[in-house]
């Protein structure tokens, strides 16, 4: 069974009104970066009279890198804070991959601090290099705030490690994420030594004056995004599930209903963060995107059966309560540059290339569809594509498996004979991550500019 959704001429006339193609802000907010990054080395070279001997070189070394930890401790959490000026601009996938970066570093830096520090400490005690432990034992008995940056590096470690690939893999999505929000925690813990025992701020009000303004800063867009804005979005349009309609095998769309929900600022392409107040649900966070534009007192998705949380969504009940973060995203027509645009789904990334090719406006023949499942058993979606096609005059193409199960040719050739002015488009795509790469590098070669690529993935 499959439940129709159409927004037709008004979803398109409303995403019209949303199209306007901008520059990306990536450059501008690293150059900002850059500058920060700068001013705290200045810092540390203005107040490094002497590094002449042994001693001074590792405990200046060991100044350097707590700095810049603590600089880019501070863009860690800025990375989370769901700034929709990152979020729907840069892009969620874009954002996400700083933030992995950013948390590396951060560790790297952490840990030499700690090192350097410790070891630099131990000489001035003439001490020798096999001493740390008992250095850095001492260090955090003595020293003010030590023990609390003691628990937070120990926290930054456990969340390094659950970060790691093959551990993450291996790991339960709501566990990982509950243990990752820890970096809040561990943040604050260790702010606090920076500014007690950090000479810098102790000979520089106005540094210390500064590194407040950005923690301060930070603190607030985090407190701002992530739980007054969510909390005044829920209240005020009051979401509960609809109903449950199986899509295909093991694919189900989500029926939402609320007050008002065109006016949540959400566009074709983007996702929420969606939890269900069910049971054994509601500590349960996920990504899911819109499978159809939106409506004034409608919204849907549409998951496939992956994990525990998406084997559950065909359980929940008409009446749940439902609380939604976002709109994410930046896969929206703002991204839009040229009038022909082809759209390419793999499984169910056609979730919110069904809701582009709804809205996206064009003449006849201007959107083309490419839907790549393994049988035409799983083309969830497929008779709402298929009306929109004929209401459109749009074009609608699937690649399946052959009988045999071989697979079927996405090449650089092949998309050329299927669309011969293919590289006068604007490409939208959403599937798997070696699926969108195999695309991607087809696009490529069939001439498309890597600009005119537009994709979003929110593996980490």
């Amino acid at each position: 069974m499959t439940t129709t959704i159409a927004g037709g001429r008004a979803a398109r006339r409303q995403t019209m009104r949303r199209i306007r193609p901008r520059r990306s802000p990536a450059v501008p907010l690293l150059l900002a970066v850059w500058a920060g990054a700068a001013g705290v080395l200045w810092l540390w070279w203005n107040n490094t009279p002497n590094i002449a001997d042994d001693n001074s070189k590792i405990l200046n070394a060991g100044r350097i890198t707590g700095l810049l930890a603590g600089y880019l401790m501070a863009l860690v959490v800025l990375q989370m804070a769901r700034v929709p000026a990152l979020e729907r601009r840069v892009g969620s996938d874009r954002v996400a991959r700083w933030h992995a970066m950013s948390g590396r570093y951060t560790l790297c830096l952490v840990f030499a601090h700690v090192f350097l520090i410790m070891w630099g400490y131990a000489l001035q005690a003439g001490k020798s290099l096999g001493d740390i432990v008992q250095q850095t034992i001492d260090s955090i008995n003595q020293l003010p705030d030590m023990g609390k940056a003691a628990i937070g590096t120990g926290l930054f470690l456990l969340i390094g490690l659950v970060s790691i690939a093959p551990v993450r893999k291996r790991m339960p999505y709501d566990t990982w994420y509950h243990i990752h929000l820890m970096t809040y925690a561990a943040v604050f813990l260790t702010f606090w030594h920076q500014i007690t025992t950090g000479n810098d701020f102790a000979v520089e009000p106005t540094a210390k004056t500064a590194w407040y303004a950005l923690y301060g800063s930070v603190t607030a867009l985090v407190v701002w995004y992530r739980i007054i804005t969510p909390l005044r979005l829920n209240l005020r349009h009051r979401m509960r599930v609809e109903a449950v309609i199986e899509e295909t095998p093991g694919i189900v769309s989500v029926l939402i209903g609320g007050r008002k929900l065109h006016r949540m600022g959400a566009e074709a392409g983007q996702f929420f963060r969606w939890r269900f107040m069910a049971p054994g649900m509601r500590l349960s966070s996920h990504p899911y995107s819109l499978s159809a534009a939106p409506r004034p007192e409608l919204l849907r998705i549409t998951v496939k059966a992956i994990g525990d949380h998406s084997a559950a969504l065909r359980e929940l009940q008409p009446g749940t309560r439902v609380w939604a973060e976002g709109p994410y995203g930046a896969m929206t027509a703002s991204r839009r540059s040229r009038g022909k645009v082809l759209l390419v789904a793999g499984g169910v990334g056609i979730t919110p290339m069904r809701a582009l090719f709804e809205t996206l406006p064009g003449a006849a023949g201007d959107i083309t569809l490419l839907y790549r499942a393994n049988s035409t058993q799983d083309l969830a979606l497929w008779d709402e594509l298929a009306k929109i096609a004929d209401e459109r005059g749009a074009r609608l193409m699937y690649a399946v498996n052959s009988p045999d199960g071989e697979r079927p040719d996405i090449s650089a050739e092949s998309l050329q004979r299927k669309i011969p002015d293919i590289d006068s488009h604007d490409v939208f795509m959403c599937g798997p991550n070696g699926f969108a790469q195999g695309v991607y590098e087809a696009l490529r070669g069939a001439g498309v500019p890597a600009r005119r690529i537009h994709h979003e993935s929110f593996e980490m």
